[in-house]
């Protein structure tokens, strides 16, 4: 039988080094809410029920830590009495009877599911307290592991431990996995008898190990357990996720000519084969399907941008943009709530606000959709194989059929038929079937030209 798991996460923290109106673990990192990043780790985990300690702000972080497929309960912490006396703020739930009790951080944004089910691992081997350690590249200030003989003995912390103690770089990351049947005995157990009167979870410990019970620590990486208190400090976690988060898309196939210069979003999706020039940005809700190339200095929210499409340099996607096979949307051009058709080409200068342009068409340089009437949004529809000469204002709602012709400069405020060419300058001047003309014109001249140059 699969063993039974309860999470809690210790969210209750006054952020007062943060400097902020805000808890610090709804302060985002990578655009996504610190706390969701745990929940999601733990979900990756296997583990679907979760007990949230919260304080400050803590509707809020609760509404934060919410995720599909996982079941949030909130507990308040009502005073701040040191780590054990907040676990113990979701005694209700621990009494349910789980396996498992794993301890987390709402403030360890960087952490994954393989430190979590190193912990309930230990568990399952028959110890009743797992610690989750690191190797510190600079110990100095942590609490220190003592193990002896593959046991964990005692977590000491800097200022009481000994010159050889201090020696030890395998330091408290602060996680624990907690034998579930014993976890209320042990918390229950724990005193307040320091300096601070506050009740420490490390002493949980010493004190499975003199009711005879037996103690560990796995490892995980230092990055992992990486907390944050000031905005210095998260400024240096979002620097750690976005390198891995680059390095891991560039082994799923993503090419980034300097990584360093993209910026990801948590939920950012890129296809093996997509090509990312210096400086872009993705903001949340992007996915970039397979071939497609970002061009330098873009920025992306909220679009999908489907396989074989180029976007930039010095482009705009904003929420709402659909950009489909083989199609462009080129520098200074801005995108959004748009659906941009196969082949289709927005190449330069131009703004496509509340719009549908059809497959295979064409968009000149500096045309705008004028989609707001100072109230009202409205939409813009062009038709398959259009085009629209440069400096054009289509103003919205209007549609352009398909093969239709806008002459360059034009304002456009009335429907204009399929193969019509429509001029908008002092009035505007629809030639119906002219665009039609025009086009087999030109195909008669070119298939000319062809053969003269043939026959030379």
């Amino acid at each position: 039988m699969e063993r039974t798991c309860l999470a809690i996460i210790l969210a209750a923290g006054e952020s007062t080094r943060m400097k902020s109106s805000v808890s610090k673990v709804l302060h985002p990192v990578a655009r996504g809410r610190r706390i969701a990043h745990v929940v999601d780790a733990l979900a990756s985990a296997s583990i679907s029920d979760v007990a949230l300690v919260v304080g400050r702000d803590a509707e809020a972080v609760a509404a934060a830590a919410q995720k599909a497929g996982v079941t949030v309960a909130s507990f308040l912490q009502k005073e701040r009495l040191g780590t054990g006396h907040a676990v113990l703020a979701a005694r209700e739930a621990i009494a349910r009877g789980y396996d498992d009790i794993l301890v987390v951080f709402g403030d360890t944004p960087l952490i994954t599911a393989e430190p979590l089910r190193a912990a309930r691992q230990g568990l399952a081997e028959g110890n009743d307290v797992v610690v989750i350690g690191f190797e510190a590249a600079d110990p100095t200030g942590y609490g220190r592991l003592i193990v002896e003989n593959g046991v964990l003995v005692a977590i000491r912390e800097h200022k009481d431990a000994s010159e050889a103690e201090r020696r030890i770089t395998y330091c408290n990351g602060g996680l624990m996995a907690i034998n579930g049947r014993k976890a209320l005995d042990l918390l229950g157990r724990i005193g307040n008898a320091n300096v601070k009167g506050e009740y420490y979870l490390t002493d949980l410990v010493e004190i499975a190990r003199t009711v005879g019970g037996r103690a560990v620590a796995v490892e995980a990486p230092e990055e992992e357990l990486t907390g944050c208190n000031t905005r210095a400090e998260l400024a240096y976690i979002e620097r750690l996720w976005q390198q891995r988060r680059r390095h891991e898309l560039m082994l799923s196939g993503v090419s980034m000519i300097a990584p360093e210069t993209v910026f990801l979003s948590w939920d950012t999706e890129l296809a093996q084969d997509v090509l990312v020039e210096p400086n872009v940005v993705f903001g949340p809700a992007v996915s970039v399907e397979s071939g497609a190339i970002i061009h330098a200095f873009s920025h992306i929210e909220g679009a999908h941008v489907r396989a074989g499409a180029t976007v930039g340099p010095f482009a705009r996607l904003r929420p709402g943009a659909e950009l489909g096979p083989n199609s462009k949307v080129g520098n200074f051009c801005e995108v959004k709530k748009a659906e941009i058709g196969a082949g289709a080409k927005v190449n330069h200068l131009t703004y496509i606000g509340d719009a549908f342009v059809g497959a295979g068409s064409n968009i000149g340089a500096g045309t705008i959709t004028c989609n707001y009437d100072g109230v009202n949004k409205h939409v813009t529809r062009i038709g398959e194989n259009a085009f629209v000469g440069s400096n054009s204002s289509l103003v919205a709602p209007v549609t352009i059929g398909d093969g239709a012709l806008v002459a360059s400069g034009s304002v456009i405020t009335e429907d204009v038929p399929a193969d019509a060419v429509a001029f908008g300058r002092a009035r505007q001047d629809v030639k119906p079937g002219r665009a039609r003309i025009l086009r087999e014109r030109y195909e008669a001249e070119k298939a000319a030209k062809k053969k003269a140059k043939a026959a030379e």
